[in-house]
């Protein structure tokens, strides 16, 4: 008797290693499967600035140039932007706020009111010793 119930024993714990390791192949082929289409997908191109002006406020700006978005944030607020292709260099903007970054020059501002909120001057570093010729 104890050797029918060994045998028993025996083929149920077979036929569940069995089950169990074809159902873990299963499992590993979806997961290549997945990582696949994640390694297929290109990742945004995502640049983060963040300025400061001449009163010690801070703007943080995160640019998505794969989706053409930027999002600034000042004050504690976000304001998400749609980069505007008609207008020059980088400028960014919705119906209410515009930002730009034109030469070197940070602006945020409030379209209704033409009120600046932000405005930021890049230092232009410039080569020391540079020599002109002189004829």
């Amino acid at each position: 008797m104890k050797k029918i119930l060994r045998v028993i024993a025996i083929a149920i714990l077979s036929i569940f290693t069995i089950t169990a390791c074809k159902h873990q192949a299963k499992d590993e082929e979806v997961n290549l499967k997945n990582v696949a289409e994640l390694q297929k997908t290109d990742p945004d191109e995502i640049t983060k600035d963040i300025y400061t002006d001449e009163y010690g406020d801070q703007l943080e700006v995160t640019v998505n140039e794969t989706q053409n978005t930027a999002v600034v944030r000042l004050d504690g607020k976000s304001y998400d932007l749609k980069k505007k292709e008609d207008l020059p260099e980088y400028t960014a903007g919705d119906s209410e706020y515009q930002f730009s970054d034109i030469r070197g020059e940070v602006t945020f501002l409030k379209k209704d009111y033409n009120m600046v909120l932000f405005h930021h001057k890049k230092n232009k570093i410039s080569s020391p010793n540079t020599k002109m010729a002189s004829y």
